[in-house]
């Protein structure tokens, strides 16, 4: 796997999971790789499924989590840690213990998705759900 793919997927668990445990981390890189198993509407690459409008916030242009994506270097340990999970997640190599979700959100809001739906999977302040449409 190419070294853009994984500072992607990096990237995203940074923005989306930074203040998370490395278990609250790897939950956020195992939704990425199980939109990308299932592809279709999500995309069918690391790239895609990161990168698709609206899927991921740390990536919208208006979040102020892109800022710090952009900016972020290896110089940062936090950014190492969700890097070194990247690397695991896209060689295969890192354990789904979110049961194969799809979707998470915070413990602070509900979205309208979330609401007939049975969460898989809980750690740190996110809440993981498979089966959702």
């Amino acid at each position: 796997m190419s070294a853009a793919v994984i500072e992607t997927l990096a990237k995203t668990i940074y923005g989306e999971a930074r203040g998370e445990s490395i278990a609250g981390k790897a939950a956020v890189a195992n939704v990425i790789m199980n939109r990308v198993i299932k592809g279709g509407w999500w995309g069918d690459t690391v790239e895609d499924v990161c990168r698709k409008p609206s899927q991921f916030s740390c990536w919208n242009r208006d979040d102020p989590n892109r800022e710090k994506i952009i900016a972020v270097s290896e110089l940062d340990p936090v950014y190492v840690e969700c890097a070194t999970i990247a690397a695991l997640a896209v060689e295969g190599l890192l354990i789904d213990r979110t049961g194969g979700a799809t979707h998470y959100h915070t413990k602070g809001i509900k979205p309208g998705w979330s609401m007939s739906h049975e969460p898989v999977y809980e750690t740190g302040n996110h809440i993981f759900y498979n089966s959702v449409q």
